[in-house]
């Protein structure tokens, strides 16, 4: 019983990370905790980078969230199974 309830978190651990990931942007390259945002200079007419504080997951994020599942999976092997009683 232990056994499942470990792999059906660790599952869960993997479904969430993954979901997280995608809705804040699905960022396939590293994590990043500010975002460059182009505006254009009224005076000059340039386009300058600013830098909003912005947390986006990259793929160091999920691949940190499928290590910390497969730890977790991986621990529900310590667990014995619980054996049958002999019936008389």
């Amino acid at each position: 019983m232990i056994r499942r309830l470990i792999r059906i978190t660790a599952l869960l651990v993997l479904v969430a990370a993954l979901a997280a990931w995608v809705a804040a942007g699905a960022n396939r390259g590293w994590t990043k905790t500010s975002v460059p945002v182009q505006r254009t200079d009224e005076v000059t007419g340039l386009t300058v980078d600013d830098y909003q504080k912005r947390f986006v997951p990259g793929v160091d994020f999920l691949v940190a969230a499928v290590l910390g599942a497969g730890v977790l999976a991986a621990s529900s092997f310590l667990f014995r199974k619980p054996q049958p009683q002999p019936s008389n």
